[in-house]
């Protein structure tokens, strides 16, 4: 059966969040032990992968979108559909033609037998196209730590989600909260190092939940990643205010590896939206935890989440939000517009945003977001930060420790230092396109 996979050249997609990309970089390392690799340039794909994402309906679009592309270029291929679109819309993905296997979240740890034994299968038997999901209680771990093509690793510490906020599906998508064990996951860090890593990005649905499935808890395990030599730098995806305790902003502060780089969601400014939302903190609460980093790691990049044209938000509420964004001192908002999910309670709420003022909502926040963005590289203008630099193919790159986007001249034509290398950097100026400082390496 084995011999089913050896010379397939396979193509992975990932949409959505890090998690995604965690899990399908994972899937790629199983299959390339056992004889596949992946597509060249140029190369037809034997076998494809889509990791999807089904947090909003432009979400679930992109994910249709991507498999038919991916049928089309590729139209001998062995299409696997995975993720959280494929977990909550089976039926439509079970008919869309060319695609050979779903698979619900409580079979992904099992996705590249499921392969093997269909390949052989249809390579043998010219069977028809046949679909495997189980829609039953989502209660598996499965691990994942890898890199893919890029330089840093991505760690899944955690999986589902208890919180239900109105909004939101992925709950649904991916059952309840659960995780690994600091012990395990500190042996999968172990790994990172003996492949020559330096930088882990600590990644899952609820990461501040973590501990729930084996009594542990969040502060202890970065507490236990901080012990393990040889990793540089540590990054906390995104983590819930009233998860991000004082103890772990301080622990962080002094940290020999947990840089200073948060991702916080708001997601409202606005109390009484907050309240709609089903959302565990106040204005109130996040302030002050920005604040709070502000005051023991001044340098700190703090990225915030904010959904904008949710049920409920009038006018007057859309105001509240802006004006408490416009105060925050952070160098970055994601914005998300708000899109309807089937199943979830905000549909219950009378008001309704239409598109077109979500989208001047949009453009507004995104002109502040990218306002406070150039706000804070400015800062640092001048400086010298320590960066490591990141895999690429053109202009040598990396970020410094408080993620500033840096591009490093120098090393445009020494290659084996663009790639997972630490240099002393003197932050110059932005670049032509305005999303990077230029860097110019330290003597000292």
């Amino acid at each position: 059966m084995r011999k089913s996979l050896e010379n397939k050249a396979t193509t992975f997609i990932s949409l959505g969040c890090k998690l995604n990309f965690a899990e399908n970089s994972s899937v790629c390392d199983r299959l390339e032990k056992l004889g596949a690799h992946r597509t060249l340039p140029g190369e037809t794909a034997d076998i494809c992968i889509i990791n999807t994402c089904t947090v909003t309906e432009t979400a679930n679009h992109k994910s249709r979108q991507a498999i038919h592309k991916v049928i089309r270029e590729n139209p001998h291929a062995f299409v696997v559909v995975m993720g959280c679109y494929a977990q909550t819309h089976f039926k439509t993905l079970s008919e869309i033609e060319g695609v050979d296997l779903v698979v619900g979240m409580e079979q992904k740890g099992q996705v590249v037998e499921l392969i093997e034994e269909m390949l052989a299968q249809h390579e043998s038997a010219s069977q028809n196209r046949i679909f495997h999901t189980e829609r039953k209680e989502i209660v598996s771990f499965v691990p994942s730590c890898s890199r893919g093509t890029r330089t840093r690793y991505f760690l899944k510490i955690q999986d589902g989600c208890d919180y239900f906020c109105t909004y939101c599906a992925i709950p649904f998508a991916r059952g309840k909260s659960r995780n690994g064990s600091i012990a395990s996951l500190v042996e999968q860090a172990q790994q990172v190092v003996m492949q020559g890593g330096k930088e882990i990005v600590i990644t899952g649905v609820n990461i501040g939940d973590f501990g729930k499935s084996t009594n542990e808890n969040f502060f202890d395990l970065i507490k236990a990643f901080d012990e393990i030599e040889g990793i540089e730098r540590y990054r906390i995806s995104s983590i819930e205010p009233n998860l991000l305790t004082k103890e772990i902003i301080d622990f962080c502060a002094q940290s020999k590896a947990f840089m200073p780089h948060f991702h916080i969601p708001l997601q409202s400014g606005s109390d009484e939206v907050l309240r709609l939302m089903n959302r565990r903190y106040d204005t109130g609460l996040f302030k002050e935890r920005i604040n709070y980093i502000r005051q023991v790691m001044p340098d700190a990049f703090i990225g915030v989440d904010i959904i904008v044209g949710t049920r409920g938000e009038t006018p007057k509420l859309w105001e509240e939000t802006y004006s408490f964004a416009q105060e925050l001192d952070v160098a970055q908002f994601h914005v998300f517009s708000y899109s309807e999910r089937p199943g979830t309670a905000a549909l219950r709420i009378p008001y309704v945003v239409d598109e077109q003022e979500k989208h001047h909502r949009s453009q507004c926040m995104i002109r502040l977001s990218e306002e406070k963005h150039r706000n804070f590289y400015q800062r640092f203008i001048g400086t010298e930060r320590m960066v490591l630099t990141e895999h690429s193919h053109s202009r040598a790159k990396g970020f410094t420790d408080n993620y500033i986007r840096v591009e490093i001249p120098e090393l445009d034509d020494r290659t084996e230092e663009r790639d997972n290398h630490l240099f002393r950097v003197r932050l110059m100026r932005f670049n032509a396109e305005g999303d990077a400082l230029t860097g110019q390496l330290s003597g000292g």
